[in-house]
């Protein structure tokens, strides 16, 4: 029978024990600040339309005609996020979610398709607030390996000079582009200023960060404030921030965008990328605009990846060191 071998769980019973110590940390973390817990559907309508993210897709018998007929077509969500903003958006308060999202495509070290989050919604919250707070969990659930690490906070502009003596806001395109092509991308594609910069902070700049503590990185470019408002002080900015530790990218989180128009107009010109680069496109989430339309209250939201923060806490070298079914072997 193909796969009989590996029906052991890849994780060891040490490790499932401090999966379960963590996340029930996690909660009393939460629970400690009158955060409520909520559940969001794994199974939703409308897939996530980021050109660098992609959703899993599932065929539903259409309700009340089992084995009749087309299968309806539905997705598996990359992240609760428009859930949660349609929670917010209804009144919940403050609100978290610990749960399995799914990506196609995505597999490696640091990688599994699906996968574990912590997300979480503070209303009235700055982004500096937000990262206080992500860095007061995330200091809980590593414990001792913690220890006495610094924290840093780097604007993104900083870290591109720092690191490669670049300015990604004024840089021109064939600047980018040989930077990147001298650590390594080979494309056969036409790659825009995005997707140097993308390349450049994911394979060079960002496995630089967080070697001796905790790395916030924070003001993105406003092209990839995806669902973050942009600075009012500095308007090529966003008011985003990611997480590094030990060279491994942990949260990243915004200070949420509340206006429908710009969403919905994000969203559209996700899809024009999505339709350049010969990615499905899909209709936008309408349930989420019109949550965003009738009133999104000031929030800050992020999320962090559970199974990279236990990783370190147990010194796993691979994710699969953490999980107990990697999807290869589910």
């Amino acid at each position: 029978m193909t796969g009989a071998a590996d029906w052991r769980p890849s994780a060891s019973r040490a490790r499932l024990a401090r999966r379960a110590a963590l996340l029930a940390r996690a909660r009393e973390f939460f629970a400690a600040r009158g955060v409520l817990e909520v559940d969001t559907p794994l199974i939703v309508n409308a897939p996530v339309s980021d050109a660098h993210i992609h959703s899993a897709t599932v065929a539903l018998a259409p309700a009340g005609m089992a084995g009749t007929g087309q299968p309806a077509r539905y997705f598996l969500h990359t992240s609760p996020e428009y859930a949660m903003k349609r929670l917010l958006a209804a009144g919940s308060g403050d609100i978290y979610q610990i749960c399995h999202v799914a990506r196609a495509f995505e597999a490696g070290r640091l990688h599994n398709p699906e996968f574990t989050l912590i997300e979480w919604y503070r209303l009235g919250f700055t982004l500096e607030a937000l990262m206080h707070e992500v860095e007061a969990l995330v200091r809980g659930l590593l414990g001792e390996r913690a220890g006495a690490r610094p924290s840093e906070r780097l604007s993104y502009r900083d870290a591109f000079v720092r690191e490669l003596a670049l300015d990604p806001f004024t840089a021109e395109p064939a600047t980018l582009a040989a930077a990147a092509a001298a650590h390594g991308l080979r494309s056969t594609l036409d790659p825009g200023r995005d997707e140097y910069l993308d390349f450049l902070m994911g394979t060079v700049i960002g496995p630089r960060l967080g070697r001796a503590g905790l790395t916030f990185v924070h003001g993105y470019p406003a092209s990839q404030a995806a669902l973050a408002r942009l600075d009012p002080a500095e308007p090529r900015a966003a008011q985003r921030f990611e997480l590094y530790a030990e060279g491994i990218e942990l949260a990243n989180g915004f200070h949420e965008l509340a206006a429908a128009a710009e969403q919905r107009a994000r969203f559209e010109e996700d899809n024009r990328a999505r339709r350049r680069r010969g990615l499905p496109v899909h209709a936008l989430d309408e349930r989420l605009l019109a949550a965003l339309a009738s009133g999104l209250p000031d929030c800050a939201g992020v999320a962090l990846g559970f199974d990279r923060v236990l990783m370190l806490a147990t010194g796993a070298g691979h994710i699969d060191e953490v999980l107990a079914f990697p999807t290869a072997r589910a």
